[in-house]
């Protein structure tokens, strides 16, 4: 470290703000580059981000492995089709080790606050131990669903056994033989509810709108295919890129012709056929609302599961909960040992985690009260030097965030090199220029599949939106658009600060 500054602050000129995909990925291209003057900071006392907190049974990646990984660090040994979390995990272990990154990582560093010192041209970063530092740049990778959505249920606080969060999960408290209520069905609840109904005594499984489920069809990876892989070389490259194609071409359904998802949705109510007999139990699963206008879940066990006599569906609204467990709208209390939120998170929103001060004292809680806003998923009016990855408008509902991470970092080291060599002593988005991106993605969404819909078919609410509407997590277009988009930083698009 460099001496402190007038303040007693310990000056670091990048400091990247998490060790998961993001923050990792940040890390080692800026070492592709033979920069080392950079500190990652992380919460927890060991890296992986959202796949070291999701350790709940069964949970797991629903984007092929060849593809949900680094293009620079591609691995022939994914044992599965859709990896598992613990192998994912095991993967960014193994990249962060290859890289010597765990020397640059100070474990157990909450940053709580960033501020930006106009006076200085640097960010004054706090963590909640006390210690203080400064940064030139400052790269978020906090991720982009990792802040538990708690829901606001009459009673909750009252239940008299364990009632925890899915990212969050109970290892010490065994479930077999237990009453246990579910809420939620989205992504965790379609992993968690298969994994565990075989040894509950019951398992209630409260849904407020039933999911999409498409098939996953999650198959072994053969020791040959893993070894040809190894060996042949650009073979698994070659199959990356057929897989990425593949998830690239649902976009023209999501984004151009919704018209197109009727093939899916075929293919999900055959599944609901397939598995589930009873009508009451069917009718109640089958979705009355426009695919893929919420996250389309994978699984080829969730409805068998839920036609296990142990299980119960609950489509009746949760009115309070109660002592001894959760009670729905007709009156009827469910009795519950324990109960399991999986309830999703709050959607790419770096202001619910850091309490972040930007030119002229704006806070950034406060300008995105109605929802994050930003300029190509990364940068953000009046915050300079300020680079969030995972960003708002930068989650893809078609193919890997890990494809949009990547592109996010090469814009990143584009912008630096703007400062190195094009003389700016920092970059700062014009408030116009992001204006007039936001409006150009508000044009966008119009005939998507979140903004359109059918009398047979309408638009839903899902966490792509913000509480005021705005559709703020997702980009509207190809993830290669999005690349193409962010290959360069374009000077004109910032404050000429020198």
């Amino acid at each position: 470290m460099q001496p402190r500054d007038s303040h007693g602050d310990e000056p670091i000129p990048i400091a990247i703000i998490g060790a998961g995909f993001a923050g990792l990925g940040m890390a080692i291209r800026l070492l592709a580059t033979g920069r080392r003057d950079f500190v990652i900071f992380e919460k927890a006392e060991s890296l992986g981000g959202t796949w070291r907190d999701n350790t709940y049974p069964g949970c797991g990646c629903d984007i092929p492995s060849h593809l949900y990984s680094f293009s620079f660090e591609q691995d022939p040994g994914w044992s599965r089709s859709f990896a598992s979390q613990a192998e994912i995990l095991r993967y960014l272990q193994r990249v962060a080790t290859k890289h010597n990154l765990h020397q640059r990582i100070n474990f157990a560093t909450r940053i709580v606050s960033l501020t930006w010192d106009d006076t200085a041209g640097l960010w004054r970063l706090a963590a909640d131990d006390g210690r203080r530092f400064t940064a030139r740049v400052v790269v978020a990778g906090t991720g982009g669903l990792h802040v538990p959505r708690l829901p606001e249920i009459p009673g909750i606080e009252q239940f008299d056994g364990p009632c925890f969060h899915s990212s969050r999960w109970r290892h010490d408290l065994p479930l077999a033989g237990k009453r246990v209520a579910v809420i939620g069905t989205g992504a965790s609840a379609v992993q968690i509810v298969p994994a565990i109904a075989g040894e509950v005594a019951r398992l209630s499984l409260f849904q407020r709108t039933p999911p999409w489920v498409l098939p996953r069809r999650n198959r072994p990876i053969s020791g040959f295919a893993r070894r040809a892989f190894a060996v042949v070389p650009g073979l698994q490259r070659c199959w990356r890129w057929l897989i990425y194609l593949e998830q690239e071409s649902i976009a023209i359904a999501f984004t151009l012709k919704p018209k197109l998802l009727g093939h899916w949705e075929k293919q999900v109510f055959r599944h609901i056929q397939q598995h589930i007999a009873d009508p009451q139990l069917r009718d109640a699963l089958t979705p009355r609302y426009q695919m893929g206008c919420k996250r389309v879940l994978l699984s080829d066990d969730f409805y068998p599961a839920l036609a296990r006599e142990n299980v119960e569906l609950v489509s009746e609204p949760i009115a309070r909960i109660d002592p001894g467990g959760v009670v729905t709208a007709d009156g009827r209390l469910r009795e519950a040992d324990a109960i399991v939120l999986a309830t999703g998170f709050k959607a790419f929103d770096f202001a619910e985690q850091i309490d972040v001060i930007g030119r002229g004292g704006r806070r950034l809680a406060e300008e995105w009260a109605d929802g994050p806003e930003g300029y190509n998923g990364v940068l953000v009016a009046g915050y300079p030097n300020l680079f969030i990855l995972m960003g708002p408008n930068s989650g893809v509902g078609h193919n890997s965030i890990v494809f949009m991470i990547e592109a996010q970092v090469r814009y990143v080291l584009s912008a630096l090199r703007l400062i190195e060599r094009g003389g700016l002593s920092h970059v700062e988005v014009r408030e116009e220029v992001q204006k007039r991106f936001n409006a150009e993605l508000a044009k966008r969404f119009r005939g998507t599949v979140w903004s359109v819909g059918t009398p047979e078919r309408p638009p839903c609410g899902s966490w792509y939106r913000s509480p005021s509407g705005r559709l703020s997590a997702l980009w509207p277009s190809f993830a290669s658009a999005y690349w193409w988009r962010l290959r360069r930083a374009d000077p004109r698009d910032f404050l000429d600060r020198r």
